[in-house]
């Protein structure tokens, strides 16, 4: 086979580093198994274990048919750092929750650099007319993009079992007790609201009365201006 070009030079390079990150993240995930005691966590993680080999070896045969070599140094290499990450990570946190959640973000970080890797690899491979290398990420890419919608719900329930395993129920929100309080201080506000809008209106004068008063009055001029005027027309006619 002839030696590939500038187009496949670049292109094996960027998926020889995908590659690279896909066996670094396959031992991460095998470490990561051992330290998850959620069923449906667990679960999802042997998923993207299974996701994560198929990647590499797509990967692999892609780089072969474009004429290189899929690293087998940085392969070394990824797996080293991956141990290496493994070991802290087994005394991360106080609880199991802590410690899957710490795990969680880490994962949820790799996933977004993943995607980002992927999204590269699509990107430069259609500006470039390689279509089944453009295929080839876009799949990985959807893979990874579900893993992270995953990572992000875990996220979330995980911070809240940390919440209800580390935090006493007094200092939590949503609690009934607390829930008591709020409502209680709800009820005392609209109270001392109804006083005050009460006796604002006690000390308005009402409007009603000081209308009628002077209607009334403009009557009583009225009736003393027609009296006057016939007074006045008497005298004349004598």
């Amino acid at each position: 086979m002839a030696d590939p070009n500038e187009r496949d030079t670049k292109l094996v390079q960027y998926l020889n580093e995908a590659f690279t990150n896909e066996r670094e993240l396959e031992t991460a995930l095998q470490a990561d198994l051992l330290l998850t005691t959620k069923p449906a966590y667990a679960k999802r993680l042997k998923q993207h274990l299974k996701e994560t080999k198929a990647h590499a070896k797509g990967l692999e045969r892609r780089i072969k048919k474009l004429g290189g070599s899929p690293s087998s140094v940085g392969g070394v290499v990824a797996r080293a750092t991956a141990v290496a990450k493994a070991v802290p990570h087994a005394v991360r946190g106080s609880g199991e929750a802590e410690k899957m959640l710490k795990n969680a973000k880490t994962q949820y970080v790799s996933e977004q650099e993943e995607i980002a890797t992927y999204l590269a690899i699509e990107t430069f491979a259609n500006k470039v007319g390689d279509r089944e290398t453009a295929a080839l990420a876009r799949g990985i890419r959807k893979d990874e993009e579900r893993m992270a919608r995953f990572l992000e719900s875990q996220i979330k329930q995980l911070t809240g079992s940390v919440v209800q395993d580390e935090v006493p129920a007094s200092q939590r929100r949503g609690t009934k007790a607390n829930k008591a309080k709020r409502k209680a201080a709800k009820a005392g506000g609209s109270k001392t609201a109804a006083k005050t809008k009460s006796s604002s209106k006690a000390k308005r004068p009402a409007r009603g009365k000081k209308s009628s008063a002077k209607k009334s009055g403009g009557a009583r001029k009225a009736s003393a201006k027609k009296s006057s005027g016939k007074k006045a027309s008497s005298k004349r006619s004598k």
